[in-house]
């Protein structure tokens, strides 16, 4: 009789634990099993980064630039002034003020140059006479011929006389300036109008020495002269 009543009383114990949500023990216990333990709500995985490092680039990265190459002086050391001999000279056949003149200048050939001189000086003076070339000037069309270098001369708007190297000189025979010992440009770019800026300090000098800023012109060791010009520009 007893027994009953405990089995009633424990039946009525797990009507009202199943009424309020309270776990079943004594059915746990009566089984011999423990209840389950609850689980945690399981975490979702970490989110992938959006943007994944670029791999490296083969080569160790960018390349460097080379350092730039300090820009050459502008003075009278990026002329490239020669003694020359002019061979022969004649007029142009299509422009009355010019002469087309047959220069030796220590090369394979002669140069063709067009000078503007025949105002200032006569044909005959102009035949078989040594000069200074500035050789590295753009070759340039002057009507319709082509000209490779240029003649050397002191002028005035009145008057011009074409320089004369030494002597003993020889075609080819380079003029340098005492304390500019830089290198000649292969090719004057006219864009940077090189010689335009170096031109305003040639200068004959009293003596009639041809100078620039004040330092004689020299082939040899001696001086590059105007015949009577004196103080005046050179062009």
């Amino acid at each position: 009789e007893e027994k009953k009543e405990e089995k009633d009383k424990q039946w009525y114990q797990r009507r009202v634990r199943a009424a309020v949500g309270t776990p079943d023990r004594t059915t746990a216990v009566d089984s011999g099993k423990a209840a389950p333990p609850q689980q945690s709500p399981q975490q979702s995985p970490p989110q992938q980064q959006q943007k994944q490092q670029q791999p490296k680039k083969k080569g160790g990265g960018a390349k460097q630039q080379p350092a730039a190459t300090p820009a050459a002086p502008v003075d009278v050391s990026r002329l490239d002034m020669r003694v020359g001999f002019i061979r022969t000279a004649k007029l142009h056949p299509d422009a009355d003020g010019l002469y087309l003149e047959e220069i030796d200048c220590g090369e394979e050939k002669p140069r063709q140059v067009i000078s503007g001189l025949v105002k200032h000086i006569p044909i005959e003076e102009m035949q078989e006479r040594p000069c200074v070339l500035l050789c590295n000037l753009k070759p340039a069309k002057m009507r319709g011929i082509m000209s490779h270098a240029m003649v050397m001369c002191a002028s005035t708007p009145e008057k011009v006389e074409i320089l004369a190297p030494p002597a003993d000189s020889k075609p080819g025979d380079l003029v340098t300036v005492e304390g500019f010992p830089g290198t000649p440009d292969q090719q004057l770019n006219p864009k940077k109008k090189v010689f335009e800026a170096i031109q305003p300090d040639f200068l004959v000098s009293p003596e009639g020495n041809a100078l620039y800023k004040g330092v004689e012109w020299r082939v040899n060791g001696k001086a590059i002269t105007a015949a009577t010009m004196r103080g005046c520009g050179i062009k």
